[in-house]
């Protein structure tokens, strides 16, 4: 009972001492808020609740490295400064990338406090922070095949090209375990397995190279350790012919263009990448662009990657001015160019819903096959939504010519 008695006055000057300090630091009575989250800190260093919390940690990245996600609970110091959400993960959580920690809490798998925060939110002292996270899978963890119609454009005994669909991630990844291009492609081969690039990407086997889960068209499959080596060759050489069909705000001026620009990470927003036109950051991307069409609001573009960075044609239009229509990310999910009538917003709200995704379309690919050396080049059509997109865009502007001028 005495003992009892001692940890509670224990506690209870301790809690009185904290105060004190933060009062002194800050030369005013300090807010109640952080005065629960000061007598929470303390509650939870009991040995009990500190110790199950150390246990639940040690279980899930012990135990269940393949079975679910791993659940890491830290709580903020009395001096913890007041840092960013992310970066106070990033520093804490071995083996993982700020791009993981950024999809972890626009996802919601990061609480503070028990409750959804945002990215940019300050890390206080005694916050207790929550990040339930889904580890990448290993060695042991096969990829299951599914029966999800694919539809292939060539294939022989050492490569395949194969069409992506708009909405399908190219591998499994986090919150993408299944139902993926590499889950079809398993399925199609009915078990037989394909090498590995570089013997690390185990959620990858036969993938060479990627596109972006709402671009549609073509990629190259390697199903030999020959192919797999030509092809990773290639694309490093940049000799692989890629060339996209692109539907963009506004009239491009020029029939012809080439986009010469660094790209990195957007530093205001990590989820973005962006153009460093001195050099001095990212790394260097060449894209060569033709006009197809104009459609006065919209233009139709054939671009031909030189190199192949993230986002590359999304970022290299954006930076041009003339941003891929209803490219979310980038801004072009709003109206970009025309007029403020409520049935041309009628209009374009309808496009959208037509095509609602990036307007791109990875429509040829060619190479060298690895084992004749002949060249490969294979060409697909544009998809139904994408089709149908410019369709619209082209009546509308056929029938409206006329009062278009009008208005020039």
């Amino acid at each position: 009972m005495r003992t009892e008695k001692s940890t509670i006055h224990k506690q209870k000057t301790l809690i009185y001492a904290t105060k004190l300090q933060l009062f002194f630091a800050f030369k005013k009575p300090f807010p109640n808020f952080l005065y629960k989250r000061v007598n929470c800190f303390l509650s939870l260093q009991s040995p009990e609740k500190l110790n199950h919390t150390e246990a639940r940690q040690t279980m899930n990245q012990n135990d269940q490295k393949d079975k679910g996600p791993l659940e890491f609970v830290y709580i903020a110091d009395p001096n913890q400064s007041y840092t960013r959400l992310d970066k106070f993960l990033l520093d804490r959580v071995e083996k993982i990338s700020r791009t993981k920690i950024q999809e972890g809490i626009k996802e919601g798998r990061v609480l503070v406090n028990g409750e959804r925060i945002k990215a940019s939110y300050r890390v206080r002292p005694f916050d207790k922070v929550t990040f339930h996270y889904e580890a990448p899978r290993t060695a042991g963890s096969p990829i299951a095949p599914e029966d999800i119609p694919i539809t292939v454009y060539y294939e022989d005994d050492d490569v395949m090209v194969v069409y992506k669909p708009p909405g399908m991630v190219v591998h499994p990844g986090i919150g993408n375990y299944s139902g993926t291009l590499v889950n079809a492609i398993a399925f199609y081969l009915k078990g037989k397995k394909l090498p590995i690039k570089d013997k690390i990407y185990l959620d990858r086997p036969g993938i060479v190279h990627r596109i972006d889960k709402d671009t549609s068209g073509l990629l190259i499959v390697g199903k030999t350790n020959l192919a797999i080596e030509h092809l990773s060759k290639q694309f490093y050489l940049h000799s692989v012919k890629r060339e996209y069909y692109a539907l963009v705000w506004g009239d491009v001026k020029e029939d012809k263009g080439t986009i010469t620009g660094h790209i990195g990470r957007n530093p205001s927003d990590r989820l973005q990448f962006t153009v460093f036109p001195e050099g001095d950051v990212g790394k260097h991307a060449v894209t060569h662009y033709e006009v197809v069409e104009r459609m006065y609001y919209v233009t139709l573009v054939k671009c031909r990657l030189e190199t192949g960075r993230t986002h590359q044609i999304r970022v290299h239009m954006k930076y041009l001015k003339h941003t891929l229509f209803n490219d979310k990310r980038y801004g072009g999910d709003k109206i970009l160019k025309g007029t403020v009538f409520t049935k041309y917003k009628q209009f374009v709200n309808n496009a959208f819903k037509v095509l609602p995704r990036h307007a791109l379309h990875a429509r040829t690919i060619g190479f060298i096959h690895p084992r004749t050396g002949k060249e490969i080049l294979i060409e697909s059509e544009l998809p139904d939504d994408f089709q149908q997109c410019v369709d619209k865009w082209r009546n509308y502007i056929n029938s409206r010519k006329e009062i278009i001028s009008q208005e020039d």
